[in-house]
């Protein structure tokens, strides 16, 4: 669904993406780690043509990305971003039902609504939810929003982003399980990026480490605790000692 080819970007003098090479299958959940800095989010917002690589192509559904029409383009995502992102103004279901209020993929506001609330329920919460603002809800419960938002609209691929930032260990488990769920059920094409080893686990179908510009090792999760490299290794560990320098 998602092929990376020979991909470089740089921001300025910094070298962020030297070659990256990475197919992800179609129906598959894809999970990126690596170190800060080291580009997860370059791929990820590349992908999107918010950022636009220097050489190499990037290609959805066998398309180069670039060549797509925008709008019918991005209508095939969803997204989960890092600490929800909410719009602190709307409702919880206005929310939700960001997109199937404007646009190409616009609803009646009452069809938006019943199909808000249903993914609300999805996700968890109860349908008297979704009058609230994010600023009345617990942080997993903006959590569990954002990602009722991410699948309002039925998408082919979702992006996750850090899905579970600033969560205690249980919501977290409840957010990776809930995200496991809903990609099997959709058949979606999912892809993460995340430091976090115990959602790589609990999401991922296959895994690639990013590092030095390059995917150092990709392969199945059940294969990344006896890869034999030793920079995945190190991640894994979370050890100060190996190949990763650590910035003191």
């Amino acid at each position: 669904m998602i092929q990376f080819d020979n991909v470089h970007k740089s921001f300025g003098p910094k070298k962020v993406l030297q070659g990256v090479n990475l197919s992800i299958a179609k129906g598959s959940s894809m999970v990126i780690i690596g170190g800060s800095g080291t580009g997860k989010s370059v791929m990820l917002k590349s992908v999107l043509g918010l950022i636009t690589p220097d050489s190499g192509t990037i290609s959805v559904d066998g398309h180069d990305a670039r060549t797509e029409d925008r709008d019918a383009f991005l209508a095939r995502f969803g997204m989960l971003f890092q600490g929800a992102a909410l719009f602190d103004s709307m409702t919880v279901w206005q929310n939700v039902a960001f997109r199937l209020l404007r646009g190409r993929l616009k609803r009646p506001k009452a069809e938006a609504r019943e199909i808000a609330i249903e993914k609300l329920r999805r996700v968890g919460l109860t349908p008297d939810v979704a009058d609230l603002f994010p600023s009345e809800l617990s942080g997993g419960m903006q959590k569990r929003v954002g990602l009722a938002r991410a699948i309002a609209a039925e998408p082919e691929i979702i992006f996750f982003d850090e899905p579970t930032t600033g969560l205690d260990p249980i919501m977290s488990g409840v957010i990776n399980d809930l995200i496991r769920e809903i990609v099997v059920e959709m058949g979606a094409t999912a892809m993460t990026i995340t430091h976090d080893m115990t959602s790589v686990r609990a999401i991922a179908d296959e895994v690639a480490m990013l590092h030095g510009g390059v995917i150092q090792w990709s392969g199945p999760v059940a294969q990344m605790d006896n890869s034999g490299d030793p920079y995945l290794t190190q991640f894994i560990a979370g050890s100060a000692e190996g190949p990763i320098e650590a910035v003191r």
